[in-house]
Parts: structure tokens; sequence; C-alpha cells
């Protein structure tokens, strides 16, 4: 998925505690009756992006201002305007955020060229399973990013995922929306969905807790997973 804003407005507040139910999702689903890919771009450009705070992910500046967030090139598939990308660059952390809309990927740039940390940033107007980095990666961080993806393409996520993580590197997943909701996207998660994916490839949980700084919308549907990669996969 993408990253822009869904608090804006009272309405839009409701981010996605109903989803299907909630008339900016529903909107969304219906521009992905034909392609995918295509309706990743019409979200951008019709203003239906319900999955974005407007801001910074909270969870994520609170590791990164109490030192419990890796260091090194970090990989933030799926986001969108940018926010998680220019909130954690920085000297000790170059990040590199990809999307597969062209107008995501233009919003991300124009608010990472107002900030002290553009340099520390890229960003990429791509597909995520055929993007070949130039170097592997220390820390990915994937949030509203696996909901975002159709089911049958989770295990090619995982893949890809170890193919670009160094050994001994971190994934961070941000799991949402934890429960049974029918279609997508978003797609319905579960602890058991990512081990189911990550574990065949070498990957260990660290930890899963509740995301005790999630919106309250979202509260009681979000876990924080970190996972580790134990074991060189194939290599670039």
């Amino acid at each position: 998925m993408a990253t822009t804003r869904m608090g804006s407005s009272g309405d839009d507040n409701k981010h996605l505690n109903g989803l299907g139910s909630n008339p900016n999702v529903a909107n969304m689903r219906r521009l992905f009756a034909g392609d995918s890919i295509d309706g990743w771009e019409k979200c951008w450009e019709e203003g239906l992006t319900p999955w974005d705070l407007g801001q910074p992910t909270p969870i994520f500046t609170h590791l990164l201002q109490t030192g419990n967030l890796p260091k090194g090139r970090v990989f933030i598939p799926g986001c969108g305007s940018g926010y998680d990308v220019v909130a954690i660059a920085g000297p000790e952390r170059h990040v590199v955020g990809l999307d597969i809309s062209y107008t995501a990927m233009k919003r991300a740039e124009e608010l990472s060229s107002s900030s002290p940390n553009a340099s520390y940033c890229t960003f990429l107007a791509a597909d995520f399973f055929t993007y070949q980095p130039s170097e592997l990666f220390d820390l990915i961080i994937d949030y509203t990013f696996f909901c975002a993806i159709d089911p049958t393409m989770r295990a090619a996520w995982a893949k890809k995922i170890g193919d670009i993580l160094k050994p001994d590197g971190e994934l961070l997943t941000l799991m949402f929306p934890i429960g049974d909701e029918a279609g997508g996207p978003p797609y319905s998660v579960s602890v058991p969905e990512y081990e189911k994916v990550l574990n065949p490839i070498g990957f260990k949980v660290i930890q899963v807790v509740d995301n005790e700084l999630a919106i309250n919308q979202r509260k009681g549907r979000e876990k924080l997973g970190r996972w580790k990669k134990l074991h060189s996969q194939s290599s670039l």
C-alpha cells in the first residue's frame, strides 16, 4: 500500500476501523476491479488513500527515539508519501522508500526536499517484486504493504524480503488489520500468516507485541513483530 492522509477530516478519522463498511475503503476497493497496479495509481490520483496517518507512524518514531531501531541501510516498501522514510533517515540510516505509484513518489520527494534528512533518503517508483537493490539491507520495515498484496503473493513477498535482507538483518512488521475481515485490500492478516511464509526461509520471530502506540481506531487490531534472518539465501 502506500501512505497518505486518512486523518485529515472527521470522516477520515474512522481510518480503517470499519474496513469494507468505510466509504473511503469501499471506494478504494472499486478501483481494483481491473489491474491492481493501475488501481494504486488511481487511488493516489483520486485521493483515496485511507491508510495514511498524514504523519510518521508513532511506533517507528518511538523506536527511533528510544534507540531500538537498527542502523544501516533501511528499506520501506509501499512507503507512499514517505513520512516514515523521512522520519527515520539520518547519518546512521540511509532509507530507501519504494512505491509502485509514481504520484506517491512525487509527493514523497516533495516532502523530503524540505527535510534536513533529504540526503539520507532515496525514493523509487518500482515494483517490489522485481526490484533489485545494489546492496542488501540491514533493516526492512513493512507496514500497510503485506496487507495490500493479494494473499496468494505472500510467499513471494517473504522470498523477496529474504533475498534483499542481510544475514542477521531485521524485519519489522506492523501487522494490520488483524481479524477476519472479508475482501481487500487491505486483506486481513494474522501472526500465523507471517510465520507460515517467513519461518521456512530462515526467519525467527524475536518479538510480537500489541502496538500500544497504534492510533485509537487501530488499537487491538495491530501488532508489532520483529524478525531476524538467521541464514543467508541467494545473493544479489
